[in-house]
């Protein structure tokens, strides 16, 4: 199987007085706001960085529910977030981590075996495996 997805962005302007738009294939970003204030001086509007931590979010709560689902576990509640780190490097930027933070709620699961599966779907999402950054994780079984 292959799916394809798309997303776009266009541009207007030099790169600090510029101002850019995104949109996604399903509408859920249509002509959303994105640009330098927005991305590097914590002005309203969307980045490239939220975006991958949204993304990285979603990809691993739903691998880490089919291996839950492969060890006879259901999730009554999973949620989890993404840190993602840009910086400079060697003249230049780089997302170098992404921390994700997981509370889960997952009847008949011990800890131990919570923490060993959110672990085995960190390294299995589609989106980790994309990523060259330092991927951690924090996970928490809660009650």
């Amino acid at each position: 199987m292959k799916i394809n997805r798309t997303g776009s962005a266009a541009w207007q302007g030099g790169i600090k007085d510029g101002k850019g738009s995104i949109s996604t294939q399903s509408g859920a970003l249509k002509a959303y706001p994105y640009g330098f204030a927005s991305r590097f001086e914590g002005t309203p509007g969307s980045n490239p960085e939220e975006l991958i931590a949204a993304a990285h979010s979603a990809c691993f709560t739903m691998a880490l529910s089919k291996i839950l689902g492969e060890a006879n576990l259901t999730a009554e509640q999973m949620d989890t977030s993404a840190q993602v780190t840009l910086e400079s490097v060697d003249g230049g930027f780089a997302i170098t981590a992404v921390h994700l933070t997981l509370k889960g709620k997952v009847p008949g699961a011990t800890a131990a075996q919570f923490v060993e599966l959110a672990n085995k779907a960190k390294a299995g999402c589609p989106v980790s495996k994309l990523l060259k950054a330092d991927i951690s994780l924090d996970a928490q079984l809660v009650a």
